[in-house]
C-alpha cells in the first residue's frame, strides 16, 4: 500500500509540474504593449483622453501616454530632450519652438482652432458681461502667463481693445486658470471656449466679440527619432481622422 501511495504522489508531484512549465510560457507569449508618449496642450486633455481607447483598438499594442501641460513648457521639456513620440502645441509658436531646435519629424500639420472666453463663477457675482470689465476695480482675474499660448492671445487683445488688465496670476496653462474661478479664488478668468464648456454647471461663460482677433491654430507633429517612429505618425494621422475631428468639434473646437 505505500508503495502505491508513493507512485501516486509523485505522479501528482510531475503533474503539478507540467500545469506550473504551461502557465509560464502562456504568461510569457502575451505582447508586450508598446508606449507612445504624447505631449499635449492642458485644453486637449477631455478629448484626446475620450478617443484613446479607440487608438489603441485599432493599433494593438499601442498604450498611449499623455502628459498635458502649458505649450511652452511642453515644448522646452522636447528641447531638453525629453522622451516624446508626438507633439500637439495650442499655438503655431510654441511649435515652432520645436521646429527650430531640429526636433520635429516632417511638417506640422494645424488640427484645429480655439479661441478665449471669460469665465466667472455660477451666478456672475461681479456682474462681468465685456473684455473691459475685467478692468474694473475690485475685480479679481486671472489669465495665462504670457508665454502659454492662451496667455499670448489674451495679450493680444489687450493691444486690440488698448485695456490692461492687472491679473492676480498668470497661471502656466489654461486649466489652472479655469481651476482658479471654479474654486472661486478669483472672480473671472480667461480660458478657452473648451475649457469653459468641459466646466459647465461649475462655471458661467461671457463671450465678448474681440476674441474674434486672437484665433489660435493647433498643430502637431511626430517627434525626430521617435522610439516609435510608426506609431508616432499613426497617431498625427488618427487626431486629423474624421472621427477626431467630430469629437473636437463637438468639445467647441473649431476647424483647422
Amino acid at each position: 500500500m505505500k508503495r502505491w501511495v508513493m507512485v501516486a504522489l509523485a505522479a501528482g508531484l510531475v503533474l503539478a509540474g507540467c500545469g506550473a512549465g504551461n502557465t509560464a510560457a502562456t504568461g510569457s507569449s502575451a505582447p508586450a504593449r508598446v508606449p507612445v508618449t504624447v505631449l499635449a496642450a492642458a485644453s486637449l486633455q477631455d478629448v484626446f483622453t475620450t478617443v484613446k481607447p479607440q487608438f489603441e483598438a485599432a493599433n494593438s499594442g499601442a498604450d498611449l501616454r499623455f502628459s498635458f501641460g502649458g505649450s511652452s513648457a511642453l515644448a522646452q521639456q522636447i528641447v531638453n530632450g525629453a522622451p516624446a513620440d508626438v507633439f500637439a502645441s495650442a499655438d503655431e509658436a510654441q511649435m515652432k519652438v520645436v521646429q527650430n531646435a531640429g526636433k520635429a519629424a516632417g511638417t506640422p500639420r494645424p488640427f484645429v482652432t480655439n479661441v478665449l472666453t471669460i469665465v466667472v463663477p455660477p451666478g456672475n457675482p461681479k456682474g462681468i458681461h465685456s473684455f473691459a470689465d475685467l478692468a474694473k476695480p475690485g475685480v479679481i482675474e486671472v489669465v495665462c502667463a504670457p508665454q502659454v499660448p492662451c496667455g499670448a492671445a489674451t495679450t493680444k487683445i489687450e493691444q486690440v481693445t488698448r485695456i490692461k488688465l492687472s491679473p492676480a496670476s498668470e497661471e502656466q496653462d489654461v486649466r489652472s486658470v479655469l481651476s482658479k474661478v471654479e474654486a472661486k479664488v478669483a472672480d473671472a478668468g480667461l480660458v478657452y471656449v473648451t475649457d469653459a464648456r468641459s466646466a459647465a454647471g461649475k462655471v458661467q461663460e461671457v463671450n465678448f466679440p474681440e476674441a474674434s482677433k486672437a484665433i489660435n491654430t493647433y498643430p502637431i507633429v511626430a517627434i525626430k527619432n521617435s522610439p516609435h517612429a510608426q506609431l508616432a505618425q499613426a497617431f498625427v494621422t488618427f487626431v486629423l481622422s474624421s472621427a477626431v475631428q467630430h469629437e473636437l468639434a463637438s468639445a467647441g473646437f473649431g476647424p483647422a
